[in-house]
């Protein structure tokens, strides 16, 4: 497990040197411009002239679906597809079956990724109206925290960003972080009885943006907001979808002193209203992809640090699930395979730089969850590390997808940019196409709470 790369232009921490990496026993070793090492070590070399090499990139929202929906992926399939975008890492939503919502469940999930996870991970506990003191015993040391993403909070009916009372009881007990969607419910089943009275049960892709539109967001996250700034909590906020939202947060800290932080998903920044004509269900999420003023919003935030995150919400569904009316349409799609690419794509049209890449999608991630020796390319960090050529066009097709589900948003775009070669642990996982599969990710741990 000795590794050098060579001649690499290292993306880190804002700036770009070439460097040499030496790579032993899962951890970087050595970062140097030129590693020389004793006649009688044994090591692979790799020579990676012209190629980047950044961290491994850290996806703090996805829904691998196991266990319990295994018909859309596995925690096996879906890391798979994860490594050969890049993604090293990964926090997964409690969404699964049964729900994540004790410890002993939490625990199962674990166990499953242990054994087949290609990449490392962390699982969310689960929060819903009946298991608070079951959540407050989460240990922060060895979880990423609480969501109640992708789930009903009552009865089937809302997220937990609808009902204050909770969060403030939720809020005034846990230091864990707590990440949550932010949507209003009231506003989403008005604006849907509005078109349902026009068009019955065949309402248009095109009107989503329209009733889960910007004021059900914005109304939502306010209202969560003020509740998190009463009790000084550790509040992420998964998926921010509008221009409007992005302007509630600030940039006055360094991300890793905030107590409050954001995320924008690859696919808002990508995707308009305008596709959906074109792609229909395929680009159905929720929040739903709004305006081009919203997608160019979200990249502004970006870049002048008020959104902090670059995720997915990596949520496969098979292609019959997303085929019908609106309402038997499910919402969410696999994005992990692609992220990367997407975001480098937005660089190659001068839209973000490699230095902003890798602090939204590595730097910031690490530093907002408090994860232990992850996230930057430095000595004694585990290493975790993806080669890039910039320069090698490709094009996503039926052929090439490794999400279970086999469909991608994505499909017969050509990017400029191809992934070479993965490293998780000082392990190459991912090498132009061909997968190590007989060592598995980590799980992360924590820093302590400050």
């Amino acid at each position: 497990m000795k590794t050098v790369i060579r001649n690499a232009k290292v993306v880190n921490e804002g700036k770009v040197v070439v460097s040499d990496i030496f790579l032993s026993n899962e951890r970087i070793e050595k970062i140097q411009s030129v590693i020389a090492l004793p006649g009688k070590t044994l090591y692979d070399e790799i020579i990676a002239e012209g190629l980047y090499v950044l961290p491994g990139i850290i996806d703090d929202q996805v829904h691998f679906r196991e266990p319990g929906l295994t018909h859309k992926g596995t925690i096996f399939s879906e890391s798979k597809a994860a490594v050969a975008g890049g993604i090293t890492s990964y926090m997964d939503m409690p969404n699964t079956l049964p729900n994540t919502l004790t410890q002993q469940l939490l625990e199962e999930k674990y166990t499953l990724a242990s054994e087949s996870s290609l990449a490392n991970y962390s699982f969310f506990m689960g929060i819903a109206k009946d298991n608070l003191e079951e959540a407050l015993k989460t240990d922060n040391e060895k979880v990423c925290g609480i969501t109640d993403d992708g789930l009903y909070f009552n009865n089937e009916e809302g997220i937990l960003a609808n009902y204050p009372y909770f969060l403030e009881k939720l809020f005034s007990r846990t230091n864990s972080l707590v990440a949550l969607h932010s949507e209003n419910d009231v506003i989403i089943r008005q604006n849907t009885e509005k078109y349902r009275k026009i068009y019955h049960e065949d309402i248009p892709f095109k009107f989503h943006p329209l009733i889960r539109n910007e004021e059900a967001c914005l109304s939502a996250t306010k209202c969560v907001l003020e509740i998190a700034k009463k009790w000084n909590n550790r509040l992420h906020l998964f998926h921010i979808s509008t221009a409007a939202e992005a302007n509630l947060f600030d940039n006055q800290l360094p991300v890793g002193k905030k107590r409050i932080t954001a995320e924008a998903c690859i696919h808002h920044l990508w995707f308009s209203d305008a596709d959906y004509e074109r792609l229909g269900a395929k680009i159905k999420w929720n929040p739903s992809v709004k305006s081009e003023n919203d997608k160019n919003g979200l990249l502004s935030a970006l870049l002048a640090g008020r959104l902090d995150v670059i995720a997915t919400d990596h949520a496969p569904h098979t292609l019959q699930e997303k085929e019908g009316n609106y309402f038997n349409a499910l919402s969410g799609g696999p994005l992990v395979q692609h992220a990367l690419p997407t975001a480098l794509e937005l660089y190659h049209q001068g839209k973000i730089s490699l230095e902003t890449i890798v602090e939204k999608m590595c730097h910031n991630v690490a530093d907002i969850y408090r994860i232990k020796e992850r996230g930057f390319i430095r000595e004694g960090y585990y290493a975790d590390l993806v080669l890039v050529d910039n320069d090698s066009p490709w094009t996503v097709n039926s052929t090439n997808i490794l999400s279970k589900c086999k469909w991608s948003p994505f499909e017969n775009q050509c990017f400029k940019s191809q992934i070479v070669k993965t490293f998780v642990n000082g392990v190459l996982v991912y090498d132009q196409g061909l997968f190590n599969e007989s060592r598995k990710g980590k799980r992360l741990i924590f820093s302590k709470i400050r």
